[in-house]
């Protein structure tokens, strides 16, 4: 069995039920995380539809949140779910915003870092968001459509 998440007739993504279910209750930790919904509705018999104006919402405000972190843990537990994002709204034909050249704007607002864990503040954030994006773009291969 598998289900679709769909964004009018075309399916963006065909996971397995397994990946499905993980996937939607990291949804659900991310949406409470950041306050926002992300255009991911509810699974009803078998399939899905995604919002495009609430996912570009929902994507760009988890881009930002994860390039404002300098904590290792933080950044291990959300880079696979922002990579998985990336994949649904490139398929769904967004253009995300680009995040500001300036790393001190994202010094503001970061998670603790315990002393010691080598991880420090960004200094190239558009970097960073390609090495993001490589990583979807290798992840969307084994996302089935």
């Amino acid at each position: 069995m598998s289900q679709y998440f769909d964004l009018g007739g075309e399916t963006l993504w065909n996971p397995s039920n397994g990946a499905a279910r993980l996937f939607l209750r990291q949804v659900s930790v991310f949406e409470a995380e950041l306050a926002l919904a992300s255009g991911i509705g509810p699974m009803h018999n078998d399939e899905c539809q995604i919002d495009p104006a609430a996912l570009k919402t929902f994507v760009d405000a988890l881009v930002e949140r994860h390039l404002r972190t300098g904590h290792a843990v933080v950044i291990a537990l959300s880079e696979a779910f922002l990579a998985t994002m990336l994949v649904l709204a490139e398929r769904a034909g967004i253009e995300l915003g680009r995040p500001a050249d300036d790393a001190a704007a994202y010094a503001q607002n970061r998670d603790v870092q315990v002393p010691g864990a080598g991880v420090g503040a960004l200094t190239n954030t558009h970097a960073h968001l390609d090495q993001l994006r490589d990583a979807a773009r290798e992840l969307s291969r084994s996302m089935a459509r």
